[in-house]
C-alpha cells in the first residue's frame, strides 16, 4: 500500500491569509500539521500546539506513537529504531512541509528540525522561515 501524499489537496479549505490574528494563523498551521500526520505518516497526534517565535515556527506534538510503537520502545533498541523510522519519515517529507508553510504562513521553509521522545510520545518540531514572523503577524 503506497502512501501518495503529494496527491492529498494541502490546502483544507484555508482562508486567505488576510486580516488573520497570529493566533489564527498559529491554529490554522497546528491544523494543517495534524492532517499531514494523519494522512503521511498513518496517524495524528492527541495534542497539539504551534508557536512563532521570529523567524521559527516550532511544533509540540503529544501523543504521537501508535500502541506498536509503544511497545516496541520498550527496549533500547526498539526505541531507537521508532526514532530513526519516524525521523527517516518526517525528513522525507520535506517538500511537503514547505509546501504547508506556503500555504498556511507565506513564507518559505529554509529548514526543518525535529526529534522526539519514545518514552513521552512528544515530538518537537523547529521549521525556520525567510521571515521575522513576530514581525509579520505582530
Amino acid at each position: 500500500m503506497g502512501c501518495h501524499y503529494n496527491e492529498v489537496n494541502l490546502t483544507y479549505r484555508l482562508q486567505p491569509m488576510t486580516k488573520k490574528s497570529r493566533g489564527q494563523i498559529e491554529a490554522d498551521f497546528t491544523t494543517a500539521i495534524i492532517k499531514f500526520e494523519k494522512e503521511y505518516l498513518g496517524r495524528g497526534p492527541l495534542e497539539a500546539r504551534t508557536f512563532f517565535i521570529q523567524d521559527m515556527i516550532l511544533v509540540r506534538l503529544q501523543g504521537i506513537l501508535t500502541p506498536a510503537e509503544l511497545k516496541l520502545a520498550k527496549t533500547r533498541e526498539g526505541q531507537a529504531l521508532v526514532k530513526e523510522t519516524r525521523r527517516q519519515l518526517f525528513e522525507t517529507s520535506r517538500d511537503l512541509l514547505a509546501e504547508l508553510v506556503r500555504l498556511t504562513v507565506g513564507c518559505q521553509l529554509i529548514s526543518l528540525h525535529t526529534d522526539m521522545s519514545t518514552k513521552t510520545g512528544e515530538r518537537v518540531v523547529v521549521l525556520t522561515v525567510d521571515e521575522d514572523l513576530n514581525k509579520k503577524f505582530g
